[in-house]
This record gives structure tokens, sequence and C-alpha cells, in this order.
């Protein structure tokens, strides 16, 4: 097997141009985790992105070793199950005991035992291609059910009319990072790693659509910061939710609570900011 697919060079292309922008986006917590070693506590901040993200990344990379030609998709998964196993520990080091627990318990029942169950299983009951498509299926499934945390953030900004929980360049770099990984399975006529990103352009678009409507109506920030205390999480978290599903698609951010409707919106003239 070759180890980059020169051959192709289309699936060459959108593959390297598609790890460039991954590794950006897994590297996006970075100031985050930097906030809480520097803090030495976990605040608000919940464990689930980061050890679904690292389920993720095993999952592709299992189905990446059953294929040919697709080193581009070995390299950005190897990478992503390092940075969210650093991330892990250093949320683990630093969180409560509560937090701590619940984060041991989601990683032994998630990423050891799911994981080696889909292994054992793949490995002694299916051979050749059909186990590249059964883990192919599992992948995408996967990437399917998880994609519902951006659609409550979705949700929120709908209801809320604001778009201070969904930056704008996230969305962009998200909706961006979908289209390339599309175009790689396209090009590679994989439609396991193409089906997913096509739900993730979808949601991507829907978002941008959505901060263009709302750019300009914002909710006062007394009643945001009333709503953030009821719910005792940062902001942040809500920024966690739009950062999974980048990594769920990329051949790659706990109970996450979303601000309740609010029932006041101040829409800022747009001829008054200009």
């Amino acid at each position: 097997m070759a180890i980059f697919n020169t051959h192709n060079t289309w699936a060459f292309a959108f593959g390297l141009l598609g790890n460039l922008i991954s590794f950006a986006v897994f590297l996006s917590p970075v100031p985050t985790f930097y906030r809480i070693c520097k803090k030495k506590t976990t605040e608000g901040f919940q464990s689930l992105p980061y050890v679904v993200a690292l389920f993720s990344a095993m999952l592709w990379l299992y189905y990446a070793t059953q294929k040919k030609d697709v080193f581009l998709l070995v390299t950005i998964n190897s990478f992503g199950c390092v940075i969210e196993t650093i991330y892990i520990a250093i949320f683990v080091a630093f969180a409560t005991k509560e937090a701590r627990m619940f984060t041991v318990k989601l990683l032994l029942l998630m990423n050891f035992g799911g994981f080696c169950v889909i292994l054992l299983l793949c490995q002694f009951l299916a051979k050749g291609t059909t186990r590249a498509k059964i883990i192919g299926g599992i992948c995408v499934g996967f990437s399917v059910c998880v994609f519902a945390a951006p659609l409550s953030i979705i949700r929120t900004v709908i209801k809320t009319k604001s778009v201070e929980y969904m930056p704008f360049s996230l969305s962009l770099t998200l909706t961006i990072s979908a289209v390339v990984w599309l175009l790689y399975g396209l090009a590679l006529k994989d439609v396991y790693v193409a089906f997913p990103n096509v739900i993730g352009f979808v949601l991507g678009a829907l978002q941008m659509i959505l901060y263009v409507v709302f750019k300009y109506c914002k909710t006062p920030s007394d009643l945001v910061k009333k709503e953030l205390e009821a719910a005792k999480l940062p902001a942040e978290v809500s920024i966690d939710m739009l950062k999974l599903g980048t990594v769920l698609a990329s051949p790659q951010p706990a109970v996450i609570t979303v601000v309740r409707p609010m029932d006041m919106c101040v829409c800022n003239d747009k001829k008054a900011e200009a």
C-alpha cells in the first residue's frame, strides 16, 4: 500500500487540506485547557465533547486500517487520538471528584468497553470488505447521532434570537471542513467518509444563515447573565457543542445544558450601526 495516494490527485489535495483544517480545529480548545491549568479548576466545562471526540477518532482510525490509500485519514485521526487524550488527562487532573469519576466511567464504558466490543466482533465475525463496511456503517451512525449537539445550539439561537453562543468564524470553519472532507470522500468514492459530511455541510450552512438573520438581534446582557446563572454553566460550554461535530465527520466539542428561551429581544437597526 502506498503511503500517499498520489495517483488520485484530487483525493490527495482534499485530504491534505482536510488535515490542515481539522488539525486547527483539534487545537482550538487549547486556550480552554490553558485556562484550566492556570486556574487549576475545570469550572463549568464538561468532558463529554472530548471523550466523544476521542471515541470518534478511534473508530475512524480503525476504519482507515481496513482501507487502502487512506494515509491522510490515518494521520488526522492519530493526531486526534493523541490530542484528545491529552485534553481528557488535563480535565481529569483538575476536575472535581464527581466530574472525574463521571469521566473515568465514561471512558471505561465507551472508549474501552465499547471500542473493544466493536473491535473483537468485527475482527472475528467479519472479513475483508465486509468488515470495512460494518465499521464504516458504525462510524456513520455514530457521527449522525452526535450531530444532534449542534442542533441544540440552532434551537437556542432561534428561541433567543441571539447568535452569542454561535460564533460565525467557528461555524464557517466547520462548514469548510465538512465540504473538504465531503470532496475527499467523493474523490475516493467512499460513501462512509462522504455521507456524514453532507449532514455537516447542511448544519453548517444553516448555522451561517441563522447568523446572518439574527446578527443584529441581541438579547439584553442582564437577561443573558440571569440565564447563565440559572444554567450554572459558562458560555464556553455552548461553544464546545459546536466544536463537537467537526471531529466526528473528520476522517475526526455530563449533560450539556442549553440556555432557556428568553422572551425579550432587542434588535439593532442596521442603519444605526452604519
